[in-house]
C-alpha cells in the first residue's frame, strides 16, 4: 500500500451514481493509491451519507471519511449523533461529520424548514455535548423542541464537524464553529485566497486559532488522459449543472460577468433541458455548453498532463488551502495525476496532514 497522502482527497460515486455499489472499487483503489480521505455527498436517490459512509469505514484501514455534505434538519439530532458516534468507533477516529446549508426549494418540497446560520450553530452544539456523554433535558433552541435528548453517559468522543460552504458570511461561520471547512469548485485562485481570509477571519473573532480550521480547496480535475465525452461531463457538465442549481451565488461569489450567466439561461437548450447536464446531456449538447462558458470559467480546475494538474494542486496551496479534493475523477482516473504528485509533495503541507479530515496532525 502506498503512503498515505493525507493532504489529498476525492468524492466517491462523484456527480450522479446509479450503482453505489461502485463505491466498493472506489475506495479500495483509493486506499492503495494512497489517496488521503474519501468525502462522501448525498443525493436522495441512491446516495444515503449514512450508508456510503458504513460501507467506505468497512471497506478501508487508513482512510479519512467525511461527509460532504448532508443536513442536520434531514435526521432527528439523535440519529445524526448516533451516526456520527457509530462511524468513529468503527472507522477508530477517521470519521468526521459534514454538514450543509442545502437547498431552500427542497427543503419547501419535503416539508422541512430551511436551514438558518443559528439552526446549524445549535445543531452543532447539540451533536458535541452529545458526544460527549451529556444528557440533554428540554432542549428548545433554533434547532428544534426535544423533551430528551442522549447517547451514553459514557462517551467522551472529540468527532470533528465541517461545513460546506460558498458564501462569505457562511465561510465566517464556519470558522467560527467547526473544526473544517469544504470549500466549492470552480473557485478562481482569487476566491480561494478571499475564501481562506474570510474562514480565518471568522475564527479569529471567535477568540480560535485561525490556523487550526482545516480548509479544503475542492478542484475539478481531469487530465488528458481521459476520454472527451468524460472530460465534456466532468467540466462543462458539471460547471453547467451548477450554473442551473445556484448559478447567481457562484458568479458573485467568482466576481465573473452575470451578463455570461443571463445569456446562458437564455439558450434554448438550457431553458428546456430536463434534468441535471452532467449526467444527462450528450457529447453534442455537451459541446454546445461549452460555447456558452468563457474559457477562464472552466480554467478554475485541474486539466492537462499529469504534471499540469499537480501544479494546479499547489496552486491551491499557494492560495491557502491546507488540503486538496480532486473533484470529479476516480482513483484510477487520478493514478498518474497522484503519482506525479508525490515527486513535489510538499513537506509543509504533508507534516500537518491527518488521516481525519477535519482535524490537522498533532
Amino acid at each position: 500500500m502506498a503512503e498515505l497522502l493525507g493532504e489529498l482527497g476525492f468524492y466517491t460515486l462523484a456527480g450522479h451514481s446509479g450503482s453505489p455499489r461502485d463505491l466498493v472499487a472506489e475506495v479500495r483503489a483509493a486506499e492503495s493509491l494512497g489517496l488521503g480521505s474519501a468525502f462522501i455527498s448525498e443525493r436522495f436517490n441512491t446516495k444515503d451519507a449514512a450508508i456510503l459512509s458504513g460501507a467506505t469505514g468497512a471497506l478501508s484501514e487508513t482512510i479519512g471519511i467525511a461527509t460532504a455534505a448532508t443536513n442536520h434538519n434531514t435526521r432527528h439530532p439523535m440519529v445524526t449523533a448516533n451516526m456520527g458516534s457509530t462511524m468513529h468507533l468503527l472507522t477508530g477516529g477517521r470519521f468526521a461529520l459534514g454538514l450543509g446549508r442545502g437547498f431552500d426549494a427542497l427543503f419547501d418540497v419535503m416539508g422541512l424548514p430551511r436551514i438558518t446560520m443559528a439552526q446549524l450553530e445549535d445543531s452543532i452544539d447539540v451533536l458535541r455535548r452529545l458526544w460527549h456523554g451529556e444528557t440533554i433535558f428540554g432542549h428548545d433552541g433554533p434547532a428544534g423542541t426535544f423533551p430528551m435528548l442522549f447517547l451514553d453517559p459514557e462517551f467522551d468522543m472529540d468527532i470533528p464537524i465541517m461545513i460546506t460552504a460558498l458564501a462569505e458570511h457562511t465561510l465566517e461561520f464556519a470558522g467560527r464553529v467547526a473544526n473544517g471547512v469544504v470549500l466549492h469548485t470552480f473557485f478562481t485562485d482569487e476566491t480561494l485566497v478571499r475564501s481562506v481570509a474570510a474562514v480565518r477571519r471568522g475564527a479569529e473573532q471567535a477568540g480560535r486559532d485561525p490556523s487550526e480550521v482545516r480548509i479544503w480547496s475542492v478542484l475539478a480535475t481531469v487530465g488528458d488522459h481521459v476520454d472527451e465525452q468524460a472530460r465534456l461531463q466532468k467540466l462543462v457538465g458539471r460547471l453547467a449543472t451548477y450554473l442551473q442549481g445556484y448559478g447567481d451565488l457562484l458568479v458573485r461569489v467568482n466576481h465573473w460577468d452575470p451578463q455570461v450567466l443571463k445569456r446562458f439561461r437564455e439558450d434554448d437548450l438550457v431553458g428546456s433541458f430536463a434534468g441535471a447536464f452532467d449526467a444527462k446531456a450528450t457529447s453534442d449538447e455537451l459541446r454546445h455548453l461549452e460555447t456558452l462558458l468563457p474559457a477562464e470559467w472552466l480554467a478554475a480546475s485541474a486539466t492537462g498532463s499529469p504534471r499540469a494538474c499537480v501544479d494546479r494542486v499547489l496552486d491551491q496551496f499557494d492560495a491557502g488551502a491546507d488540503a486538496v479534493i480532486l473533484h470529479g475523477a476516480t482513483p484510477t482516473e487520478l493514478t498518474p495525476i497522484v503519482e506525479s504528485y508525490r515527486l513535489v509533495r510538499r513537506f509543509d503541507v504533508a507534516q500537518r496532514a491527518d488521516a481525519n479530515p477535519g482535524r490537522f496532525s498533532s
